[in-house]
């Protein structure tokens, strides 16, 4: 790709995010996205500090690369085979450090960017806070409802930056979709379905110099609550946004049923998040099949919306069955007939299978977007609006959501939370 194609498509990237942003209401259901999408400023580079050179650490480094306002600083990891993965992402004269206390004394930085276990992105975030840093912590927050709080309440105590890795917020078609919902095109929505199904344990092999809770973090209690943190909380943000609320309360069950290798985590979660006026959210995660992936069905009395597949329908009411027709009058009559469970004229209820309407594909990583934004924010000292809060309440309702499963019980939503 040349120079004049990435500017191409990144300007046709951010065109798609500013019209699907645009009007009805989007102002306030993603406030973000105008000054998000804009282009940056002149000016230096915003030089990040990045600790954590994991799988996902390093694909932030990579959509950090591709930012005009952004540049990576300096790295962190304690583990040389990620660190040396790492390191053949930017420029061989980057700082490298293996302790993070080590990192934030060096300066030659201006924000620091977390992609550690979730264990530790409590800690690492005040501490980077404490040192004079704005933070661009990976979801979920942290391992408890209190340290998300508490990362919240230092940010504002020290008045600096803390932006959580959300993407969809700033996907085009998912904000085309929610600017459609918005519309009343899919009517009232009453429920939304989301599942995120994979058929993988997630189990690493531990490498030479290798520690299992630290290459395995995901499967143990102590660093992790597995699907609910690592996958759930991506979609019930998506739900929280949609539903334009939060939930009230939550119900769930969850299991060991497959992966019997000694994990902690469940590998599977069904729950039912109660939202106002009755309506629900349905929640599904499981690691021994991948038939369904990843996707949200947003229903409405008019529609659907299934913004992971870029797709729209409309809720068409199906032609009279003359079966069911006939048998009405049979019974208004008082005939007996046979009923003709088994003859080509009755149809069961299927599932609709018309191809709906696109949403629009985005060609480009909304991953960069959040950089680019998180730059613009550490430039000005001030937070792109509406993020943390989207992220707090989502990580909020993960962490509800295994409690709910440990105890067996229904939940009410938290009343003692931060303000965001």
């Amino acid at each position: 790709m040349t120079d004049d194609d990435f500017a191409l498509s990144r300007r046709s990237f951010l065109d798609r995010v500013l019209v699907a942003s645009a009007g009805v209401g989007m102002s306030v259901a993603a406030p973000w996205t105008a000054l998000a999408a804009a282009e940056p400023a002149s000016g230096p580079r915003v030089r990040l500090g990045v600790i954590g050179t994991g799988d996902r650490g390093r694909a932030l480094i990579q959509n950090i690369n591709k930012t005009r306002n952004c540049t990576v600083a300096a790295l962190c990891d304690p583990f040389a085979p990620h660190m040396a993965k790492a390191r053949a992402l930017v420029p061989a004269s980057t700082p490298v450090f293996t302790d993070h206390r080590a990192l934030l004394d060096a300066k030659g930085i201006d924000a620091v960017v977390i992609a550690t276990p979730l264990d530790l992105h409590a800690r690492l975030t005040m501490e980077a806070l404490d040192a004079g840093y704005p933070v661009f912590c990976e979801k979920a927050m942290a391992r408890t409802i209190a340290d998300c709080g508490a990362m919240v309440t230092r940010a504002r105590q020290r008045g600096k930056v803390l932006q959580i890795g959300h993407q969809r917020l700033f996907n085009p078609t998912y904000l085309n979709a929610l600017k459609r919902a918005k519309s009343g095109e899919i009517g009232t929505i009453t429920q939304i379905r989301a599942s995120w199904h994979r058929n993988r344990s997630w189990r690493r092999d531990v490498p030479a110099g290798g520690q299992e809770r630290e290459i395995n973090w995901r499967l143990y209690r102590a660093r992790s609550a597995g699907l609910m943190t690592e996958l759930a909380t991506h979609q019930l943000q998506v739900a929280n946004w949609f539903m334009d609320g939060l939930p009230t309360r939550v119900m769930g069950s969850g299991s060991i049923c497959f992966w019997k290798d000694g994990r902690e985590v469940y590998d599977q979660v069904a729950l039912i998040f109660d939202y106002s006026e009755g309506r629900k959210v349905i929640y599904t995660s499981m690691l021994n099949n991948a038939r369904y992936g990843c996707e949200e069905q947003i229903q409405g009395s008019k529609g659907t919306i299934e913004p992971e597949l870029g797709r729209i329908y409309q809720e068409v009411q199906p032609a009279a069955v003359p079966a069911l027709a006939k048998m009405r009058k049979d019974v208004q009559a008082g005939r007996k007939n046979t009923v003709p469970i088994g003859g080509a004229t009755w149809f069961p209820e299927l599932p609709v299978t018309t191809p709906g309407d696109s949403l629009g594909w985005g060609e480009y990583d909304e991953t960069m977007l959040q950089f680019e934004g998180f730059g613009e924010a550490v430039r000005s000292g001030k937070e792109v609006p509406g993020l943390l809060a989207q992220a707090y309440y989502a990580s909020v309702a993960s962490l509800l959501g295994e409690q709910a499963i440990d105890t067996g019980r229904a939940l009410d939503w938290p009343t003692d939370l931060v303000t965001v």
